[in-house]
C-alpha cells in the first residue's frame, strides 16, 4: 500500500491536462510553462563534440557538480545576482533540475513535521515536495496584487517554522516580488531563525522596466539563503534537466548525503550542455525573451474583451496570467471542457492553493506569437460562452 503521506500529495496536474489535451488532436496548449524557443546552437555543438570514447561522459562525477560549471555559475552569480559563494562561505550545488535543489533544501532543513510558509498561489511542486518531505505546508495569501503580505508571514509563523519560500518572478501569478519586501521577507527569517528559500527561475523575464533581485546578495544573507536556480526557463533546456542552488555551508554536507543518494550526480552530458549555455551568457537569453511583453500584452487585451468576467492582476514576470472567474463552475471541469469544446488548455488556479474562487492559468511563453495569439481566442470564446 503507498504511504499515506504520499497519498495525500496532490495529483499531478499537468500530466491529466496533457492527457485530456493528447485526445483531442488540434488543441492549443497554454497550460505548461516552457518557453517556444531552443537552447543556443553552441549547446549541441558542446554536446557533440563531447560524446565521443574517453571523454569522461560514461562515468560518475562529482555530487555537486563538475568544477568547469561550478566555476561558470559562480562567475554569473557574481555577475548577475551581487552573489559571491566563496565569499559569502556558501557553496553551489548543481541538480537535476530546480525542484531537485528544492527538495534537497526541505529534507536538509527540516525534521517531520516541521513547517515551511508558502506563498499562495504557489508553485504546486514546492507544496507536493513539503509533504514528501513529511512537512507541512503552512499556505499565507498574498495582497490583490499577488506580492507578499509581511504582516499575514510574520503572524504565520510558529515554533514549528522552518523556512519562508517566495518565488519571484512568480509561478502563477507573474508577480516580481519588490526588492523591499524580499529583503523585509529575507531580515525577518535572519532574526527568527528560519531559511530564506529562494526561487528564481524566472530571473530574466521580467517586463514594463522592472528589475528582478536576489534576496541573498544582501549583506549576511547567506548563513540564512538557499538560492535556487534554472535553465530550464531562459535557455529553453527544460529537457535537459539542469539547475542549481546556492546553499549556506553548513547545509552542504546533509545536502550532498541526499543527492548522492537520490542522484549521485547530476548527468555528465547535461552538465557539459549547460556550461556551454552559460558561456553563450545571458545576453541571449534576453534576446529571446524581448517578444515576450508584446505577447503579453496582447493576451491581457484578448481577455480584457471578456469584461467584469475576469479579473486578474497585470503580470510583471515570467510568462504567466492568472485570471479569476465570476462563475461558480468548478475550475477543473471548465480546463476540460474548454479542452474538449473549445480546443484550448489551460490550467486550473486550484493545483496553486486557488481554492476562493474559479482561477485558471494560462502561460503564454510555450508558443509562437500567432499560436497564442490563436489560442488566448479560443479562450476568449470558450469563456464568453460557458460564463454566459
Amino acid at each position: 500500500m503507498i504511504a499515506n503521506r504520499i497519498q495525500q500529495v496532490q495529483d499531478p496536474v499537468i500530466p491529466i491536462v496533457g492527457r485530456w489535451t493528447s485526445e483531442h488532436p488540434g488543441t492549443i496548449s497554454l497550460g505548461q510553462g516552457v518557453v517556444h524557443y531552443p537552447p543556443p546552437q553552441e549547446v549541441f555543438r558542446a554536446v557533440a563534440e563531447s560524446a565521443q570514447p574517453g571523454r569522461g561522459l560514461d562515468r560518475y562525477g562529482p555530487v555537486a557538480g563538475n568544477d568547469p560549471l561550478i566555476e561558470a555559475i559562480e562567475k554569473k552569480l557574481i555577475a548577475e545576482n551581487e552573489i559571491d559563494p566563496i565569499a559569502d562561505q556558501s557553496s553551489v550545488v548543481c541538480t537535476a533540475g530546480s525542484n531537485m535543489g528544492f527538495l534537497n533544501a526541505v529534507l536538509a532543513i527540516a525534521e517531520i513535521g516541521d513547517e515551511i510558509i508558502l506563498l499562495s498561489p504557489y508553485y504546486f511542486n514546492h507544496h507536493m515536495a513539503i509533504e514528501i518531505a513529511g512537512c507541512r505546508p503552512v499556505v499565507v495569501p498574498t495582497d490583490r496584487e499577488n506580492q507578499p503580505d509581511i504582516d499575514a508571514i510574520t503572524q504565520a509563523i510558529t515554533p514549528r517554522t522552518k523556512a519562508v519560500v517566495t518565488v519571484s518572478p512568480n509561478n502563477p501569478t507573474g508577480a516580481v516580488y519588490s526588492k523591499d519586501a524580499l529583503a523585509e521577507i529575507n531580515l525577518m527569517c535572519a532574526a527568527r531563525g528560519l531559511y530564506h528559500l529562494s526561487d528564481e527561475a524566472y530571473e530574466y523575464f521580467t517586463h514594463d522596466g522592472v528589475r528582478h533581485y536576489s534576496p541573498g546578495s544582501a549583506i549576511g544573507a547567506s548563513e540564512h539563503t538557499i538560492s535556487l536556480f534554472s535553465l530550464s526557463k531562459a535557455y529553453g533546456m527544460a529537457g535537459w534537466r539542469i539547475g542549481y542552488s546556492v546553499v549556506p555551508n553548513h547545509l552542504l554536507v546533509g545536502i550532498k548525503k541526499i543527492q548522492d543518494t537520490n542522484l549521485i550526480c547530476p548527468p555528465i552530458i547535461c552538465q557539459v550542455a549547460a556550461e556551454a549555455a552559460l558561456q553563450v551568457g545571458s545576453q541571449w537569453c534576453r534576446k529571446q525573451i524581448t517578444g515576450l511583453t508584446a505577447v503579453r500584452d496582447a493576451t491581457l487585451e484578448t481577455l480584457s474583451e471578456l469584461g467584469d468576467r475576469v479579473q486578474f492582476a497585470v503580470p510583471q514576470g515570467a510568462f504567466y496570467v492568472l485570471f479569476q472567474l465570476q462563475t461558480d463552475q468548478s475550475d477543473m471541469e471548465l480546463v476540460e471542457t474548454l479542452i474538449r469544446q473549445f480546443g484550448v488548455a489551460v490550467l486550473p488556479g486550484s493545483a496553486f492553493g486557488e481554492s476562493k474562487s474559479c482561477t485558471l492559468r494560462l502561460s503564454y511563453g510555450a508558443l509562437d506569437p500567432q499560436s497564442v495569439s490563436e489560442g488566448v481566442g479560443r479562450l476568449r470564446d470558450g469563456l464568453a460562452t460557458l460564463l454566459s
